[in-house]
């Protein structure tokens, strides 16, 4: 790391440009883009109401140019973080202790791993710089604990020679072993598990549903209308919190583009139920599933056929290599 740096705090990233931030993020991660992150801000699936307080650590040059950050929230609660750690603040009441407010280096709501420390070029000295600030907010501002969530492996390592331990998990992720499409896939499979896909799919069509393929910025006004509430259906049949309204929606739709990956059933040409996937350079990444209120309890092979069949297909297509 040569020549002098600052990193300071930064409640809001809409005061970045976008390209200053967009360089940072080397992996081409669409939850990492300027437009992703400003997009919750403006739309309120981050701020007071949902407890992600924003606190981006920013590090700049000698002359003023931002070549590093870190993605930190202040949290008062655990929700959106898909850890669960619900017992380590139980543990903590219990002992008389204050598990909130906590610091959270994460995207919101978004179990991707990847890079949660952003450099312009490789620079470990700048990394370790990084995470040392983290820290050291966190003790001055008296939060109870740093976590660093779904961060990639070489990152990991460096947090852990930094004095932070390691917590893991499981995922399950699809992987092209070189498809041409989705039969050579099927081939692959043991007989029952090809017979049983191919009943489901079938079964799907003889109900007359139609599933297509749509990027972002192809939806139209109304089809982001109807997309987003079969999203916010999902969340009133499950008890949750549909965080992402419908300008959230529009507004990705629009700045983010082939980036964001909507599977959209119609059944006689009206829509009755989406998948909502993003995708980058290698890999399609499944996020949210909805549908019409009066089809929650019958869609088992739509569901299936809407979210990860067509999900399989497009990533063949694509040559992307992981769902």
């Amino acid at each position: 790391m040569a020549g002098a740096i600052t990193i300071t705090t930064l409640q809001s990233l809409q005061s970045i440009n976008p390209a200053d931030w967009n360089a940072l993020n080397r992996d081409h991660s669409p939850f990492l883009r300027h437009e992703f992150l400003v997009a919750m801000e403006r739309h309120g699936a981050v701020g007071e109401r949902y407890g992600w307080l924003p606190c981006f650590l920013i590090a700049k040059d000698a002359g003023g140019e931002i070549i590093g950050a870190m993605p930190l929230y202040e949290k008062d609660n655990s929700y959106g973080e898909l850890v669960f750690d619900w017992a380590w603040a139980e543990a903590y009441r219990q002992h008389g202790l204050r598990y909130y407010p906590k610091l959270v280096c994460a995207i919101p709501y978004t179990p991707v791993t990847g890079k949660r420390v952003l450099t312009r070029a490789d620079d470990p000295a700048l990394e370790e710089a990084l995470i040392k600030a983290a820290l050291e907010l966190c003790h001055s501002k008296n939060y109870s604990s740093l976590h660093c969530l779904f961060v990639d492996e070489a990152q990991r390592r460096a947090m852990n020679r930094l004095g932070l331990p390691t917590r893991r998990d499981a995922q399950y992720h699809w992987r092209n072993r070189g498809y041409t499409d989705f039969e050579s896939f099927l081939s692959a499979l043991r007989n029952k598990k090809r017979k049983l896909i191919k009943q489901e799919r079938r079964r799907v069509k003889e109900k007359g549903v139609h599933i297509e393929t749509l990027s972002g910025d192809s939806l139209s006004e109304q089809q982001w209308r109807q997309v987003h509430q079969f999203y916010a259906n999902t969340f009133a049949e499950k008890s949750g919190y549909a965080t992402f309204n419908a300008g959230f929606w529009r507004e990705v739709g629009r700045t983010m583009g082939r980036q964001i990956v909507v599977m959209l059933a119609r059944l006689d040409s009206e829509p009755i139920a989406c998948a909502i996937s993003y995708r980058d350079h290698t890999t399609l990444y499944g996020r949210h599933w909805g549908c019409r209120r009066e089809l929650s309890h019958d869609v088992s092979g739509l569901h299936f056929d809407t979210c990860y069949y067509h999900g399989i297909e497009y990533a063949i297509k694509h040559g992307l290599q992981r769902f």
